[in-house]
This record gives structure tokens, C-alpha cells and sequence, in this order.
């Protein structure tokens, strides 16, 4: 089965504004001063609502199709990694050896983009959950936390302990392992090769 659907309609151009948006939030986050943190931010955040706009255009424009549902989530996953990965480069309270909740968050969604695949190829609908959105959203939200936490520090109006960022993103880490374990619960017969039918 296809991806298809139309690439360039408005709901997809969103996601792919997502990704485009990607370098920039990086660029903001490594000047680490007030005024570009504050710029990362508003970036961030606009991108994070364009996942809401791309949803609610395609069911308003009934423009929902394969390719959107592939193209939507993966965005999703390529801002939310990216951002997680800077924070890690550039807060010196991190360490290399931290960079295991990197691995297990990247590998959660790569594991998820081959089931979506999977189930496209066999032509099978991929069981989401609830579980799975609060989860996107709570990333989101860590990560727009963790920035304004770094723009008290910097400007000096909150000193929080310097590893609050950490148990954030540990407490990220977590939730985005349990949502994988839920996917591989709901969707395991995707890795199995289907039965054939015998005829008479």
C-alpha cells in the first residue's frame, strides 16, 4: 500500500513547516542569552502548535490521507528529538552518559515509524491510543519548560537547581518508554507474516 494523498496540500505544508523550523530552534538554543532563549521559545512553540493546525485544516479541508498520517507524526518526532538533543549539548549539568535517555526516546520512535510503515505496507490500520498524544504533548510541553527555566536562570529572576532540567527530561524519558511498551502491546502482530488462506 501507498502513501497516498496529496504531499502538498496545507495540512502536510505544516508538517513539513515543523522540520524546516528545526535549525533554527537548534541556533536560538546554543547563544544561551536571554533574548535568544526568548526567540527559541516562541519559535518552539509555534511549531509545536502547527501539530494541532495540521490536524484540524485536514479534517476541515477533508484532506486526511495516508501520507498526512505518516508525514504528521514524523515531524512531531523530528522536533521533539532535535530540541531534547541540544538541550543535552548544551547544559553542562548533562553528561555524555545521559545521552542514554536520547537513545531510548529516539529509539521509541524510530520502532513506531517502522510499525506505521509496516502497517501501511499490510494495509492495516496502526492502533494509536490517547496515551500516545498526552505523550507528544507532554514532551512538548517539558521542552518549552525546560527553556523558560534556563531564561529565569539567565535573567536572574528564578535560580532553579541546575538539575531540574534533568529529572525533566528523565521524567520524559519514562513516559515516552511506557508509550512504546503500549504500541508493542497493541500493534505485536504487526511483525509477524500473515497467514495465508488456504483454498479448497
Amino acid at each position: 500500500m501507498k502513501l497516498t494523498g496529496d504531499k502538498l496540500s496545507l495540512p502536510n505544508i505544516f508538517s513539513y513547516l515543523r522540520i524546516i523550523l528545526i535549525p533554527f530552534i537548534i541556533y536560538f538554543l546554543t547563544i544561551r542569552t536571554v533574548e535568544y532563549l526568548i526567540y527559541a521559545l516562541l519559535i518552539f512553540g509555534f511549531a509545536s502548535f502547527t501539530d494541532f493546525i495540521d490536524g484540524w485544516l485536514a479534517r476541515k479541508l477533508k484532506q486526511e490521507s495516508e501520507f498526512g498520517k505518516f508525514i504528521d507524526p514524523l515531524a512531531d518526532k523530528f522536533l521533539v528529538i532535535s530540541a531534547l538533543i541540544a538541550i543535552i549539548a548544551i547544559d553542562p549539568y548533562f553528561q555524555i552518559i545521559d545521552s542514554w535517555m536520547i537513545v531510548i526516546i529516539a529509539g521509541r520512535d524510530i520502532l513506531i515509524t517502522v510499525m506505521r510503515w509496516l502497517a501501511i505496507k499490510k494495509g492495516k490500520p496502526l492502533r494509536t491510543s490517547r496515551f500516545g498524544k498526552f505523550k507528544t504533548a507532554f514532551q512538548m510541553l517539558s521542552i518549552v519548560l525546560i527553556i523558560m527555566i534556563y531564561m529565569s536562570k539567565r535573567s536572574g529572576f528564578f535560580d532553579a537547581h541546575e538539575s531540574l532540567p534533568y529529572w525533566i527530561m528523565f521524567t520524559v524519558t519514562v513516559m515516552t518508554a511506557l508509550s512504546g511498551v503500549r504500541y508493542i502491546v497493541t500493534n505485536w502482530r504487526l511483525f509477524f507474516p500473515e497467514k495465508k488462506v488456504k483454498e479448497n
